[in-house]
């Protein structure tokens, strides 16, 4: 088979229409390896971390240190995919300089694109981006950064006048010069409508099937996490309970003295050992004072 090459954002722009884009979350080393070498297209450093990895409700908590330690973890893997990095809250909505500021920190981190979420609102700050050569991914729909706005993790777009104004954000964003567009909780008419109507690739997350790629969370796809899982969700893999098997077994060996083995032990050789063993403890600490 031959090798794969890097991914770049003329390779994703050129898959409009031609070929579904992939593109998983991906917060560390680990996780960047496996996600690469299973070929998806894009991997996301999602500030979905804070979800899936620290534990917490929302993805408010994160900053741009965080984002940063994260994305410099997916890149030291080096993989063929194409890193995008999320802007988190508040790294992105007081200022243009400090907007290309962030996103330069996520850059200099791997990153070779950078993520942000909003509408026509944000066309200011990401042609700012964009002046600083950095490459954007736009996302419109549910955005998890506005979840207190909105009142909730709550599907967009499902009344006419609102998924007009979707339609309308997301050719503002393409005319901008976004290279792609993340469309999150809309009906499927409306990430149609969307897709048929920009020029640059839409990936899907619960947005149905007619969107140019989809996107899911690693943990979500896995089944590594617990508690709810969304309905646009399918799990591949239950790795969560094989996990928890597999250390209750570790568990269970330990306690019987199963574990370690003779073969999972190191040895003096047999001479060592006869003259180590034969010698006073007390008089060799002694030896050591």
């Amino acid at each position: 088979m031959a090798e794969r090459k890097k991914v770049t954002v003329p390779d994703v722009q050129a898959r409009k229409g031609v070929e579904k884009l992939t593109m998983v979350t991906a917060y560390d080393y680990p996780s960047a390896s496996i996600a690469d070498e299973a070929g998806v297209d894009m991997v996301l450093v999602g500030d979905s971390v804070a979800n899936a990895v620290h534990g917490l409700d929302t993805t408010l908590e994160m900053d741009v240190d965080v984002m940063a330690l994260h994305t410099a973890a997916v890149a030291r893997a080096k993989p063929r995919a194409l890193v995008v990095a999320d802007m988190p809250w508040l790294s992105y909505h007081t200022s243009k300089s400090e907007a290309v500021l962030n996103a330069g920190r996520l850059v200099k981190a791997g990153a070779e694109a950078v993520k942000l979420e909003g509408g026509a609102k944000r066309i200011e700050v990401i042609r700012a981006i964009l002046d600083a050569e950095i490459p954007v991914m736009g996302h419109i729909g549910l955005t998890p950064q506005s979840v207190n706005a909105m009142g909730g993790f709550k599907v967009q777009g499902k009344e006419s006048a609102q998924a007009y104004e979707l339609i309308e954000d997301a050719v503002a964003l393409v005319e901008t010069g976004v290279f792609a567009l993340v469309l999150e909780g809309v009906p499927d008419l409306v990430a149609q409508a969307i897709t048929s109507k920009v020029a640059v690739p839409t990936i899907g997350i619960g947005a149905g099937r007619g969107t140019d790629g989809q996107v899911l969370v690693f943990h979500d796809v896995l089944g590594l996490g617990g508690g709810h899982v969304p309905k646009f969700v399918r799990r591949y893999a239950d790795l969560r309970s094989q996990a928890v098997d597999g250390l209750k077994r570790y568990v269970a060996d330990v306690v019987s003295g199963a574990f370690p083995s003779e073969d999972e032990t190191y040895h003096m050789k047999p001479e060592v050992a006869a003259g180590f063993t034969s010698e006073d403890s007390s008089e060799s600490v002694d030896s050591r004072s």
